[in-house]
């Protein structure tokens, strides 16, 4: 049977970024979501803002290794990282006063991965 994985360059990017991190900071957190981000199409994380915004508190960073939709009211501030935003999710985030964010900013600004909440 043929092993399935990710042809997209930037995807493989931030696999390998991902995987980096891990291992020179020693935080699981990164290798975790690159191991997420390296599933195949079908099985990859997929949440729309309703559901990120229905699990986390106001302040919190999220990490979602997939994509976020713009679907549903984001009630609170948000830090939201992700692979991939649907241009909706990027305006109602905004507009409510958050962020969203790629992966490698994240890793940035918090190395060790403290306080990050990983929704799947």
């Amino acid at each position: 049977m043929k092993q399935r994985r990710p042809t997209n360059p930037e995807l493989l990017e931030a696999i390998g970024y991902l995987m980096k991190a891990g291992r020179q900071y020693q935080t699981p957190l990164w290798i975790t979501i690159a191991s997420f981000l390296g599933k195949s199409h079908r099985t990859r994380v997929v949440l729309n803002l309703g559901q990120v915004s229905r699990h986390v508190k106001e302040g919190e960073v999220v990490a979602v290794p997939g994509k976020v939709l713009g679907s549903g009211l984001p009630r609170e501030k948000l830090t939201i990282a992700a692979f991939k935003f649907s241009p909706r999710a990027l305006v109602k985030v905004e507009k409510a006063g958050g962020r969203c964010i790629p992966f490698s900013r994240l890793v940035e600004e918090n190395p060790r991965g403290t306080n990050v909440r990983l929704l799947r």
